[in-house]
């Protein structure tokens, strides 16, 4: 449920993306969604997020911000992105495989840690490059 907090008004939607993509934003609403809680206009508006159902593997809450971490790798054999793991667990001791599971196939992604902004990540993600780690810095 998103309530318009200017306004007071509400709307059920269904979150489908990973978006927002905008600085400072929590969550895009769809045309009709926007429309209906008076935000069209303005464009933007403070909102309230509430929780109804937390789908399959459940939501505990929704933050404010997003927390970064680092992928070092992702593979489509889980062999290789272990491999990865255990050479870097020697250095830093928060490195994990995590799998991402698709419709059709399963790749194991190798992150490390957590930054709870961009900027601490880019920091770490310089001193990993200059040791010739490939670095992608992923949201949360």
């Amino acid at each position: 449920m998103v309530t318009n907090l200017t306004n007071g008004a509400a709307v059920e939607v269904t979150v489908n993306d990973r978006g927002p993509f905008a600085k400072g934003r929590i969550i895009d609403l769809s045309y009709a969604a926007a429309r209906s809680i008076g935000m069209i206009g303005p464009g933007t508006a403070p909102v309230r997020i509430e929780v109804i159902d937390g789908g399959p593997e459940g939501v505990r809450e929704i933050r404010q911000s997003l927390d970064y971490t680092l992928q070092l790798g992702s593979f489509s054999r889980r062999e290789n992105a272990e491999q990865l793991r255990d050479r870097l667990a020697t250095a830093f001791p928060d490195v994990a495989v995590v799998p991402l599971r698709l419709k059709d196939a399963v790749y194991y992604r190798v992150r490390m840690g957590t930054f709870p902004d961009r900027a601490s990540a880019e920091e770490e993600a310089r001193r990993l490059a200059q040791l010739g780690l490939p670095v992608v810095i992923m949201e949360k």
